[in-house]
């Protein structure tokens, strides 16, 4: 994935209304970007200003022109938040062959329904795909006074949604297919990913019970710069 023009460096005032962030300019001025993500971004806003990146979209039409893509976290890392960068990183890895286990084969299809949910990708005829994959941005880190150990969590608060695609995740499997639960980490610092048991633990219950039923799950961590966003390396899983 990369960026033209490249990401700009700003800084963080301030994240609010969810969708909202204010951010200073190397030349002083200030801005409104749009904020992609539904998420608390525990640990990723830190309540102070801090460095961030930023993506300008070139249409002048847009309320918000530019849109906040990663910011700099504890320990000097960095993590990716703009949420909607995970299905486009993992489904471009994919269709280049990088993904070991996740053969592209006839097609992979966007926004895929399965009984009353949808799924991020699907591998195969639309009509009939054979793996289902469920993608999730992952960048709960380390706070500022917690030690820099690299395992990064997720859910970074309570997902209902999360908890259902799990469930469906199961259904899968059980009607014959493969279904792959597939954590995008989009932060610098990131060993190792685990289900944020403190923040949701009936996720990490159903997690648990989804990989004892054939769920598989997957972890890529993403290689962050202003030029571009890449899937670098498999990630182990702490369960």
């Amino acid at each position: 994935m990369k960026f033209d023009p490249p990401l700009e460096r700003v800084t963080l005032l301030r994240r609010y209304k969810r969708f909202m962030a204010d951010v200073v300019r190397a030349d002083g001025s200030e801005m409104t970007v749009h904020c992609p993500n539904t998420g608390s971004m525990k640990h990723c806003v830190l309540g102070e200003p801090q460095l961030a990146l930023i993506s300008d979209s070139g249409n002048p039409k847009r309320k918000y022109r530019h849109t906040l893509e990663a910011v700099q976290v504890a320990h000097g890392h960095w993590a990716g938040v703009n949420t909607s960068r995970p299905n486009a990183l993992v489904e471009e890895a994919i269709r280049a062959g990088a993904v070991t286990g996740l053969n592209p084969g006839s097609g992979v299809e966007r926004e895929v329904k399965y009984g009353d949910s949808r799924f991020d990708l699907a591998l195969g005829e639309r009509s009939d795909p054979h793996t289902f994959v469920e993608v999730k941005n992952v960048t709960l880190g380390p706070g500022p006074n917690d030690p820099d150990d690299g395992v990064i969590a997720f859910p970074d608060s309570v997902t209902e949604r999360g908890q259902k695609h799990l469930l469906t995740l199961m259904e899968v499997v059980a009607s014959g297919k493969r279904a792959v639960l597939f954590f995008c980490v989009q932060h610098s610092g990131a060993q190792a990913a685990r289900p944020a048991d403190e923040i949701d633990a009936r996720y990490g219950v159903l997690l648990r019970d989804a990989v004892e039923k054939g769920v598989e799950v997957l972890a890529w961590k993403v290689a962050l710069s202003a030029d571009g966003f890449r899937l670098e390396h498999p990630l182990p899983i702490q369960l």
